[in-house]
Parts: structure tokens; sequence; C-alpha cells
């Protein structure tokens, strides 16, 4: 019986500890953001636009300073720029959006900030236009679906910083480049840059 006591005494008080523990090998959880989304490439000139994201994010801590850190986020994205032709004046606005799937190598510089860098794949889920066409005397504005000239994968690089401002919330700033065309026929690639905030389970 004395035995048994011990035992289970060993066993609470080891539960306990690990309980205590502040950190956490795998933790998860909801982010959400605000993007400033554009296009870059050779002589692409393109302005941006305020777009958003939402998902989720897993992270595991490998080893001392080390963590690894996937997720998967629904972002809007896209740009615009302006054009004129035979004098009348084209504003265009792109509308692209995908389910992106970074996967982050964070090194922790502190207990509380992490430097991320890791590639990211986007699955394009939605592509349009709108061409706001002004002429002088009159101005028109359609809409055109853009999808089949939109590629389906879109390929990234994503370099940034994430700081645990409480125990579990954090804020993360990152900025991902696209390396891979956004279209089939333009030399367009992808830009964000994006400020998130994010809780821990």
């Amino acid at each position: 019986m004395k035995k048994i006591t011990i035992a289970l005494v060993c066993m609470i008080m080891a539960v306990g500890t690990a309980m205590a523990q502040p950190e956490k090998a795998f933790t998860f959880g909801p982010k959400i953001g605000v993007d400033y989304t554009h296009f870059w490439g050779k002589n692409v000139q393109h302005g941006g636009q305020i777009n958003y994201q939402g998902g989720l994010f897993f992270e595991y801590v490998v080893a001392d300073h080390f963590a690894i850190a996937p997720e998967v986020v629904f972002a809007a994205q896209g740009g615009k720029f302006n054009i004129e032709m035979f004098g009348n004046k084209h504003d265009y606005t792109y509308h692209t959006n995908y389910i992106n799937v970074p996967v982050m190598f964070k090194y922790y510089v502190t207990p509380s900030l992490s430097i991320d860098l890791g590639p990211q794949v986007g699955f394009n889920i939605y592509s349009k236009y709108t061409d706001e066409l002004d002429d002088g005397v009159h101005q028109t504005k359609t809409v055109t679906d853009h999808k089949n000239a939109t590629k389906t994968v879109d390929v990234g690089v994503g370099l940034g910083l994430t700081y645990n401002i409480a125990k579990d919330v954090f804020v993360q700033g990152r900025y991902t480049m696209g390396m891979t065309k956004a279209f089939k026929v333009d030399e367009e690639k992808n830009g964000n840059a994006q400020i998130a905030i994010g809780y821990r389970f």
C-alpha cells in the first residue's frame, strides 16, 4: 500500500510539473490580418491595394530556439494599374484570391520574438479584374472573369517577425514575394505585405 501511495504521489507531481511548464511544444490557433498586395516583375509598375487574410496556424518546437509553423490561410490578393490607350484612361483592378499554405521556419531570438522564413504555395480560387474606362465623356465599369488566364499554383518565399505580446497572443509582420508568374501570359508576380494577430491554444 505504501508503494502504491508513493507511486500515486509521484505521478501527481509529474503531471503537475508538466502542466506548469510555460512553454508548449505544440500550439495552434486562428490568425487574421490586413494585407497590402501588389504585383511585381520586369517592367511591371503596378499599384497596390489593401486586402485581408484569415486562417489557422500550427507551431511545433523542434529544438531550443527553433520551431516549424505551417499555416492554412485564405488571402484576398491582387493589385491595380492605370494605362492610357487612344486617349482613353483605363483603371484596372485585379482580385485574385488564394488558399495559401506557408511553412515558416522560426528562430526565437528571445522567448517572445522570432525571425520567420519559409516557402509558400498558394492555390488560386478566384480571379477577376475590373476595368474602369474614362473616355472623357463617359465612364464605364466592366468586370471580367480572369480565371482561365490565372495560374492555379503560386509559389513564393516569406520573411517576417513574430512577437508574443502576451502568453497566448502574438502579432506578426511578414512580406511574401511570389517567385512564379501569377498569370499565364503576363509577367506579373504576387507581392504581399501583411500584419496579423493570432491566438495560441
